[in-house]
């Protein structure tokens, strides 16, 4: 089959770009595959981060020929032509990820072209279907898009119940988010502190450590679990490692860090990892915590599967069904610190990290890439 896929991919960073170029690698096995990339993704006043751009190396090895970077998202005529030229090469099925109504009018105006001029599939990966912050017009926009849109793909039950909003009768599938299987094997937890020194001069190797990992944003509930650190600090000596890029105004977290006087036990890397160092942080951790006050999915759990790393996750979208009470981590309310501080002090005093590990090593077989693609082929 020819397959042309739409959306972000190298030298975009983030966990949309690198889903992308996984399926691509996935999809090339046994089919024409080229990939329609952005020439420019989001207008800089509007990003919130530093870049939006990798720094480090392609892990993925898309073949520049393959990687086109056509779309300009406040250009609506390269909206036009890419449609067309989409539509020219006459594809079996072309497939959008998606995740915020910001780019429905685009990926929409792409799709009435690749419709107008040629008979193909269409269909959207959504990641996420409504926004973790409103935003306005986002549901006429969502159905404009969806008009155009032939199929679709979650990646969780609540996705699907936000799809069951705006789609009535055309079909779909439900599979969960497959895990990142490109940031390199998993390394002896020792080496991996021993990486961290030498690369961010972070010396943790006679602690036990936490991590939280991703960029920051109010949803994610970073000060929650700073606010449960005093806690957990009362029995157990272990390191916070938050790392990530600031997507807001950091200032209130440092503040907080302060007057819970918690500044010797948080390590903060206040900046994107390049992907080639991104198992360092996972490898040398005991536990990925994941305090958010609302979400969908989240890569990062399907990162700390891929290296067998337990966690301790929120009560909001598919973070509870990735994670398994008691089995591979554990569940706790959102927004409270106090369930938060137990279930870490928990996972220690009960010496649960092999356990959990060994579950995860069993459990994640059903996150892999092939059963994910299987079921887009369904949709075909």
């Amino acid at each position: 089959m020819k397959i042309i896929l739409v959306g972000p991919a190298y030298p975009y960073r983030g966990g949309i770009a690198q889903s992308q170029s996984i399926l691509f690698q996935q999809l090339s096995k046994d089919n024409e595959v080229s990939m329609v990339n952005f020439k420019r993704q989001y207008p800089n006043f509007l990003f919130p981060g530093k870049s939006q751009f990798e720094e480090g190396e392609d892990v993925f090895g898309i073949p520049p020929e393959k990687n086109q970077r056509l779309i300009d998202i406040l250009n609506p005529f390269s909206w036009i032509s890419t449609g067309i030229k989409i539509a020219r090469q006459k594809p079996d099925a072309v497939i959008f990820s998606y995740w915020m109504p910001f780019f429905a009018p685009c990926y929409a105006k792409i799709a009435f072209f690749i419709n107008r001029f040629c008979k193909t599939k269409i269909l959207l990966i959504c990641h996420n279907i409504l926004p973790h912050e409103k935003q306005p017009g986002q549901n006429l926009l969502t159905k404009i898009l969806f008009w155009q849109v032939d199929g679709f793909m979650v990646l969780s039950d609540s996705v699907e119940n936000d799809l069951k909003k705006f789609n009535k009768d055309k079909p779909y599938r439900n599979s969960p988010h497959p895990i990142y299987n490109t940031f390199g094997e998993t390394i002896d937890k020792a080496e991996a502190k021993h990486q961290l020194k030498e690369l961010y001069d972070i010396d943790i190797e006679s602690d036990k450590a936490i991590l939280f990992f991703g960029f920051i944003r109010k949803y994610k509930g970073l000060h929650y679990l700073l606010d449960a650190m005093p806690e957990v600090l009362k029995q157990q000596k272990v390191k916070l490692l938050v790392v990530g890029e600031y997507y807001e105004d950091e200032q209130p977290y440092q503040e907080q860090i302060k007057q819970l006087g918690i500044q010797a036990d948080v390590i903060q890397v206040s900046k994107y990892v390049p992907n080639e160092h991104i198992r360092y942080f996972f490898c040398a951790s005991d536990l990925v915590v994941q305090p958010y006050v609302s979400a969908t999915q989240s890569g990062i759990s399907q990162i700390a599967y891929f290296y067998n790393r337990p966690m301790i996750s929120t009560r909001v979208g598919a973070l509870s069904e990735v994670v398994i009470d008691g089995k591979t981590g554990f569940i706790v309310s959102p927004e409270n610190c106090t369930e938060l501080a137990v279930a870490i002090n928990r996972f220690y005093s009960l010496n649960l990290e092999n356990e959990f590990a060994n579950n995860i090593d069993q459990e994640k077989e059903k996150y892999s890439w092939e059963y994910f693609v299987n079921k887009l082929k369904e949709l075909f």
